[in-house]
């Protein structure tokens, strides 16, 4: 679907359409500030835009499950869920944010199931759990059963039900157009709109809107082996970073231990939960011997780091597709579990193994290597949704300055609950209970100056100045169209060869090879010179190989090829600011943890870093091990 036609004024913009972007959506239209406006007549105007139709949103491969202290299965305690949030996330966790995200999950997957999620049942017609890595009982004992599922196909559950309520409560949407710029104020203290390409005509638009929310999902084409899905470009970061932002965390980049050997698809977690066990080169389940606790269902970046110290002693092994190959891979033996049980609960994971792997998980072992996943940092927001600015001024008073109208949830935001390393299952409960929060804290701006108030206040001169501003940008992008379809012709009368998704192909490489699961400050170094030197030419040089407008998917690869070449060196610098190694990042060149100097969140934007404290609540920082 796309608009009818484009408002001169919306009072939100919903910029992505997964669960983070669908769940603002609804709660907003069901705030109780919406319905006052729809019962005296006035209607507002929201617009949700997705690069993607809805239902191709990344949300849908989601797999495992939904963290929640339902307690269905066995006793649970929100507070343990807490705890175990913050103990994941290396205590670089906001322990304020982690609170609240444990606090609600009960509630928020009640809603999901009312709203028609069908999540799979306990023998007496409860929502089902299993186990998930680093979820506990009694603050760090045994592992519980948090993660609600349906089979292995929770996210497409989720996703289907949240759009099924938005074409319900007539949601209006523009599918695939991409979001090329977002407009602020020229102080950045308020947004102004966004500027929109839409494919299926090649036209540029200036949406002018009082609140915008950045939905974008996470960054995972950073890297070559990802589970992530070819959309997953960063755009909602990149903007950000465009516009003067800052990004919180971005170092913080989680590599999910089961990708399917040299393809990268996802292994869900589940398949652990079920019974899997970890197998290096000689059979060994070597997973005892680090987390002798919780061996295979440790926490994330636990299990992946341990993988590739198998991998670096030499008790790797070859992916059988490739024999003769680098042994970059371990077992994943899923050989105890009950073949029936499996087709049941696993039927994604059995499907995908056999199908790419051309083995039966029943019988033979399957070869995994880590896969870049899940991006813990984004764009920085206070627990309502709110992008703000951290500063420090020349006395050194620090703060948060909430840019007006601004608002992100989901994986391309940091609310900072997931901190260094992410819990599986927390990722689908953050992007629908604060992608909630988010939206209702929309509401309550919009229901103050709903633009079709008759009665509303007149357009300021500072405003008038930001919406000029953002329609200048319009014109700017459709000149830049206007010349990614010229022919670049060289002296021989050829077109270049080069084109982004070659780019975008290099890029992971290089990537992967400076900080996927380990590195120090030399790969980060040769990294950001190959940025410098390679990428940035090339990407600026890129031009369309087709001088047709409407879908051209080249041109809008060009653009995600540039942004992802200005996140990478956002987080090869964060990274490399870091001196230390904590959860998901790991520094060989500094292997402890140092709370002293770096328990705090990097902000970086285009001037440097900045670091904000940490928010300790309940939860003094301590060892961590499982």
């Amino acid at each position: 679907m796309s608009p009818k036609h484009i408002e001169d004024m919306y009072d939100a913009v919903i910029v992505g359409a997964g669960a983070a972007g669908l769940s603002a959506a609804l709660g907003t239209l069901r705030s109780v500030e919406i319905r006052g406006l729809l019962d005296a007549g006035i209607e507002p105007k929201i617009l949700v835009i997705s690069k993607l139709q809805p239902l191709r949103s990344h949300t849908g491969s989601a797999e495992g499950g939904i963290a929640a202290s339902l307690g269905n299965v066995e006793a649970d305690d929100w507070h343990w869920h807490y705890y175990d949030t913050v103990k994941g996330g290396d205590w670089l966790v906001d322990q304020d944010a982690a609170r609240l995200l444990a606090q609600y999950a009960p509630q928020t997957v009640i809603n999901l199931e009312r709203d028609g999620v069908a999540f799979s049942r306990t023998d007496d017609g409860h929502i089902a759990q299993r186990r998930f890595g680093g979820h506990t009982r009694d603050f760090g004992g045994e592992p519980v059963r948090r993660a609600a599922y349906a089979a292995d196909r929770v996210g497409h559950q989720i996703l289907h039900t949240l759009w099924q309520q938005c074409v319900a409560a007539g949601v209006e949407f523009a599918e695939e157009w991409y979001v090329t710029d977002l407009a602020l104020d020229a102080d950045r203290s308020r947004v102004a709109g966004v500027v929109a390409y839409d494919t299926h005509t090649g036209d540029v638009h200036a949406i002018h809107a009082r609140n915008v929310l950045l939905a974008t999902g996470g960054a995972g084409r950073l890297f070559h082996t990802t589970s992530n899905s070819w959309d997953l470009t960063g755009d909602g970061m990149a903007l950000a970073l465009a516009a003067g932002l800052q990004l919180e965390d971005i170092e913080f980049v989680q590599f999910h231990p089961t990708g399917l050997a040299h393809t990268g698809i996802l292994l869900s977690e589940a398949a652990r939960a079920e019974g899997g066990v970890l197998r290096n080169a000689d059979g060994e389940a070597f997973m005892a011997t680090y987390a002798p606790e919780h061996r295979d269902l440790a926490a994330r970046d636990v299990v992946s780091r341990s993988i590739m110290t198998e991998v670096d002693a030499g008790r790797g092994v070859a992916d059988p597709k490739d024999p003769n190959g680098p042994k970059d891979c371990v077992w994943l033996d899923m050989t105890g579990i009950d073949k029936d049980h499996m087709e049941a609960v696993l039927p994604q994971v059995v499907e995908t193994i056999r199908k790419y792997a051309s083995i039966d998980p029943a019988t033979d072992w399957v070869p995994i290597k880590p896969t870049a996943h899940y991006t813990m940092g984004g764009i920085p927001i206070d627990t309502e949704g709110r992008v703000y600015r951290w500063s420090r001024d020349e006395s050194g008073n620090t703060g948060r300055n909430v840019v007006e109208g601004l608002f992100a949830a989901g994986e391309c935001s940091c609310v900072s609950v997931h901190g260094a390393n992410r819990l599986g299952g927390n990722s689908l409960l953050d992007a629908c209970l604060f992608g909630n929060r988010a939206g209702l804290s929309m509401a309550a701006r919009i229901a103050e100056h709903p633009t079709a108030d008759p009665a509303g206040d007149e357009i300021g001169q500072a405003d008038d100045e930001a919406y000029t501003a953002l329609d200048a940008a319009a014109t700017a992008r459709k000149d830049e169209v206007t010349a990614l379809l010229s022919r670049d012709d060289g002296a021989d009368g050829e077109i270049a060869d080069d084109n982004p998704y070659q780019v975008l192909a290099d890029l992971g490489r290089v990537m992967e090879r400076a900080v996927a699961v380990r590195c120090s400050a030399d790969t980060i170094a040769t990294a950001l010179d190959t940025l410098q030197d390679e990428f940035r030419p090339r990407t600026n040089a890129l031009h369309a190989h087709s001088d047709m407008a409407a879908f051209n998917q080249e041109i809008t690869a060009i653009w995600e090829s540039r942004h992802l070449v200005a996140l990478a060196e956002a987080v090869l610098k964060a990274s490399d600011a870091r001196h230390e190694s904590r959860g998901s990042l790991t520094r060989l060149d500094y292997p402890a943890r140092d709370d002293e100097r770096f328990l705090a969140h990097s902000m970086s934007d285009r001037d440097g870093i900045l670091w904000q404290p940490v928010h300790i609540v309940d939860y003094p920082p301590k060892a961590r091990a499982y």
